[in-house]
């Protein structure tokens, strides 16, 4: 019996001090070895369908093609009646007929461009839907501690992500799954002129389900909350 009691003590003690045995990079390993465990996502070429639903205005239909070997994107957007397309061709970007129609018509200016809009949305789905693989990208500064946190009642391995100034000036936590190492929630803080985190800033995001997409392991419903007041923001569906 001491001896049965003995073994569960050093689990006990094992399970709780796992963190301070791996390091960010081996987490991070981990995680993609989870997700992408045959490494298609350097040469992913796929087309997602995604709704974006809100609480205070309607649905939105997305259309993502990306194809990160011939460097190509295409989102096309429909919400209630208005469709737009956005197309950047190994960073070119191309202006449909009836964009630069509705473009002519704008009485107001937005505050970006059409094509500055174009490279955002590129950035925003390559990036999130190409995690957590893409967090082996040039100017992405992986923590080497791991700790383990407990957020919303459950218990995680998390750490910490830092970019280099020309890449962004966010700061991310991502959190995975003890067992799994599945990527579970991400979150992210917005930075003070001297790089300190503002506590009340950014949101976070809940994963939930999967859906196998050329064999890469994607979240399915991806919920967003602002950080500061746990306001809910929208939820994204992969369909498949």
């Amino acid at each position: 019996m001491k001896t049965y009691f003995l073994i569960f003590c050093l689990f006990l003690v094992n399970s709780c001090c796992f963190s301070q045995d791996i390091t960010g990079e081996q987490l991070l390993d981990k995680a993609i070895a989870y997700h992408d465990p045959e490494g298609n996502w350097k040469t992913f070429n796929g087309t997602l369908f995604i709704t974006m639903e809100t609480p205070n205005s309607g649905k939105r239909d997305s259309e993502v093609t990306i194809n990160l070997p011939e460097s190509y994107f295409k989102l096309i957007s429909k919400r209630d009646s208005l469709i737009t397309t956005h197309t950047s061709d190994k960073g070119a970007c191309i202006i449909t007929k009836s964009d630069s129609l509705r473009i002519a018509k704008q009485t107001t200016k937005p505050n970006r461009s059409h094509c500055e809009t174009t490279e955002l949305y590129k950035n925003y789905y390559t990036y999130l839907y190409g995690l957590p693989m893409k967090l082996k990208d040039p100017g992405t500064n992986i923590s080497d501690k791991v700790e383990t946190k407990r957020f919303k009642g459950k218990d995680y391995l998390t750490f910490r992500v830092d970019y280099d100034s020309e890449v962004g000036s966010d700061v991310w936590c991502f959190y995975f799954n003890p067992t799994t190492y599945a990527m579970e929630i991400y979150q992210f803080f917005r930075t003070d002129e001297q790089g300190n985190i503002k506590p009340d800033s950014g949101e976070y995001i809940l994963l939930k389900d999967e859906a196998l997409i050329n064999h890469i392991k994607m979240p399915k419903i991806r919920t967003w909350y602002y950080n500061k007041d746990d306001k809910y923001l929208g939820t994204d569906l992969l369909m498949q």
